[in-house]
């Protein structure tokens, strides 16, 4: 087995549904509840809102993710036009959030909350509703905001998981970084060996990390991601971070050799892996629901990175997930929106909620 350091020069890169909505009469009788034509006034049309601009510090993590978000946030803030808080206006809201890739389910719910709130807190002005709604969705999102372990395990052994091209081996080299600012020493194992690319590209991140790589051509992987964890346990190294091939869910051998990867780093060490993080691609939407359930029956995830949340990417994939796993939060350790080595960080949720759907000040 051999260490290898990375070479410098070149940065690592890598359903519609079907809506059922409410009889004409159900949603008159909730509407002439909480509504009248006296009640529901209308607010003075405001100046079209101008494309989002970056804050003072032009370079910052928030100004990065709401230009990642953009697309969503100006969708969103154009509802927010002036007019009557009215069926139509939280029709147009929920289709907006389902366009979003947030789903039926999340839609349904967080509309369902935003009503109640009309209701109780007697909100009348559109900008009212805009503030409910961010918090609205910031309450959904929180129970997956969680910070990432480090103390659990030494050393704590990361196996990274996803399909092909989700960024995985970028996403390792990214919290490489991080686990370094924290003060924490890091191994990478290089698990995708029968790719080449990937091992390089493993290894030019090890050099801008200053990390040691363990890798071996046409090996395997499992023998690969045991030999680091003994070698992290030798040298004292916190934190091992095993790269895995990227393969789809239906791919059922490939899934199997997964499930055997895991199970070959408890005999390195016991209890290992410690996390189990699923990578996924945001530009996917909804696909990334059925990924999540397929990886965690297979192999038991403890968490999530979501990447590539700018360009064609809506982020509302976030929203689907924390719906379905309501019940069983899954962790949202990390999300990017970019490829500098800066742009994987931390998930928060009220700063996502507000990146999302734009305040008046932000836009």
């Amino acid at each position: 087995m051999a260490f290898f350091f990375g070479k410098k020069n070149k940065d690592a890169s890598a359903d519609a549904q079907d809506e059922q909505r409410s009889s004409p009469e159900e949603k008159s009788s909730w509407f002439s509840r909480h509504f009248n034509k006296e009640s529901a006034r209308e607010e003075p049309a405001p100046t079209p809102p101008s494309p989002p601009q970056e804050d003072s510090a032009g370079n910052s993590w928030f100004s990065r993710l709401k230009r990642g978000l953009t697309r969503t946030r100006v969708n969103l803030y154009g509802l927010f036009s002036g007019g009557k808080i009215d069926e139509e206006f939280l029709e147009n809201l929920q289709d907006g959030l389902i366009t979003a890739d947030a789903g039926l389910p999340a839609s349904e719910r967080i509309i369902g909350e935003l009503k109640d709130a009309i209701k109780l807190k007697g909100l009348q002005t559109q900008d009212e509703v805009r503030g409910e709604l961010i918090s609205i969705i910031a309450s959904l999102l929180e129970p997956c905001e969680k910070p990432l372990r480090l103390d659990q395990a030494s050393p704590l052994v990361i196996m990274m998981a996803g399909v092909n091209g989700a960024g995985k081996t970028t996403s390792i080299g990214k919290i490489a970084k991080w686990l370094s600012g924290q003060g924490k020493s890091v191994l990478l194992a290089a698990g995708d060996t029968f790719r080449a690319a990937a091992r390089e590209q493993l290894e030019v991140w090890g050099e801008r990390n200053n990390v040691h790589v363990v890798a071996q051509q046409g090996a395997d992987p499992a023998a690969v991601i045991f030999d680091a964890i003994v070698s992290a346990r030798a040298k004292h190294i916190d934190v091992v971070l095993a790269d895995t091939a990227g393969r789809l869910p239906t791919q059922t051998r490939l899934m199997d050799e997964l499930v055997r990867i895991k199970r070959s780093q408890g005999k390195a060490l016991a209890g290992a892996p410690h996390e189990v993080i699923l990578v996924l691609d945001g530009t996917n939407g909804q696909n990334a629901l059925a990924q999540v359930r397929q990886f965690d029956e297979a192999v038991g995830l403890t968490g999530l990175i979501v990447t590539k949340l700018d360009g064609t990417a809506k982020g509302g994939v976030l929203l689907a997930i924390a719906e379905m796993r309501r019940g069983r939060p899954l962790p949202i350790y990390f999300i990017g929106v970019g490829e500098s080595i800066d742009d994987l960080q931390p998930f928060k949720a009220e700063e996502f909620a507000r990146a999302l759907v734009g305040t008046g000040q932000e836009q």
